[in-house]
């Protein structure tokens, strides 16, 4: 069974991961894992905590000579900003300042955050601090380091992924018609990961317009994985279903409200003769389909057409004019704490979902195809899609 783990606060020394079960014989560069460490980075609306950071992984266990051993695999990122927060963060009784910890203590809960809520399940009502420091976005940076390595992996097997942005506050991009690969490298290069260059300027203007006011602002982005074979995933329980594992994933992404495949919630009120994808067969006796609005899923199995994943992500909660809250040490009305913080972290999303489904698609093609080394994964790749040709 392929899994991770993530550990590290957002201001402490490092984020780790530790990943189990991954085979042996996968080549994992660390420059493709920085090059998405950089793409989540430096997309626009991000805050000045991405002006000190500079993402980039070590390697610590699991690989030899840039080759996956079979072992578990260590990934770590340091965090640059630590030396500014060791006596307020650190674990060490000899380093921790009880008196800067107090000064910087938190406890005005923030609208929309873990705070609260988070505060009063762990006990934690008197430093919300201890909350937010977990709570907070900076973990999906290892977990994009993660979601890399299972993207190399379904990459060594055809499979691509991509992403785009959709929406941004109330700026929405038109339907595109362009190819996958034109799609992605349109979206690749623009600032806000929109592929279509009269909406993404307008969605830099709607987010200037945020940061004006110290407001932020939300929106959709959409996941596509090409090269998919039907069969991942199954029906027989409602845990193995790939939509039901992909949600989870991609809803385990801080700010993200709601996740969609094909024509999902779009498709509310059609009737069901224009929502379903027919199955027809071409003079060569080959089934396909001519649409997609399932997204390439149909009872939580993958049906051979590309995977078609949104989701919404709302508006980041920390604002410069703080919503109303509760000082919990007074107990008077206040306004909640300001943390450092992004306008807008749509266009990050979208890589971080990218790393997610990534990496729950190759736990799936790990449960389908098996195999202790890559060699053997992909023979059994080739002898399923030998199979399925025949239908």
């Amino acid at each position: 069974m392929l899994r991770f783990l993530t550990a590290g606060e957002s201001h402490g020394p490092a984020l780790t991961a530790i990943i189990e079960g991954f085979p042996a014989g996968v080549e994992v560069p660390t420059e493709k894992i920085n090059a998405q460490l950089e793409r989540r980075q430096s997309t626009y609306g991000r805050g000045g905590r991405m002006k000190i950071e500079k993402d980039k992984v070590k390697i610590l266990s699991g690989v030899r000579g840039g080759l996956t051993l079979g072992s578990p695999i260590a990934l770590q990122i340091m965090n640059l900003d630590w030396k500014n927060w060791r006596e307020v963060m650190s674990g060490d009784a000899n380093e921790y300042v009880p008196e800067k910890a107090a000064y910087r203590a938190l406890t005005r809960p923030r609208p929309g955050h873990a705070d609260l809520a988070g505060g009063l399940k762990y006990g934690h009502h008197k430093d919300l601090r201890n909350v937010l420091e977990r709570a907070s976005a900076r973990e999906t940076a290892v977990r994009v380091a993660v979601g890399t390595v299972g993207r190399i992996l379904i990459e060594s097997l055809g499979c691509n992924i991509l992403s785009h942005v959709v929406q941004i506050g109330r700026v929405e991009a038109p339907e595109y018609s362009a190819s996958h690969m034109e799609l992605a490298e349109k979206a690749s290069a623009s600032s806000v990961g929109c592929a279509d260059p009269e909406a993404a300027s307008a969605m830099i203007e709607e987010i200037d317009r945020a940061a004006k006011s110290r407001d932020t602002l939300g929106g959709v982005i959409e996941v596509i994985c090409t090269g998919l074979p039907p069969g991942l995933g199954s029906y027989v329980h409602w845990d193995r279903r790939l939509d039901s594992r992909l949600a989870a994933a991609v809803l385990g992404i801080p700010s993200v409200k709601g996740v969609d495949f094909g024509l999902g919630f779009r498709g509310a009120g059609v009737f069901g003769s224009d929502y379903h994808d027919e199955i027809r067969c071409n003079q060569q006796g080959k089934i396909y389909r001519s649409t997609n609005r399932a997204g390439g899923l149909e009872g939580g199995v993958s049906n051979g057409e590309p995977l078609v994943l949104r989701a919404v992500v709302k508006p980041v909660p920390t604002l410069g004019s703080p919503l109303a809250s509760v000082d919990l040490k007074s107990k008077e009305e206040s306004l909640a704490a300001i943390e450092r913080s992004d306008t807008c972290i749509v266009p990050a999303a979208a890589v971080i979902a990218e790393a997610v489904v990534a990496w729950e698609i190759a736990a799936a093609v790990l449960d389908k195809f098996g195999g202790d080394t890559l060699a053997e994964i992909q023979e059994h790749f080739q002898q399923y899609l030998a199979y399925i040709r025949q239908f």
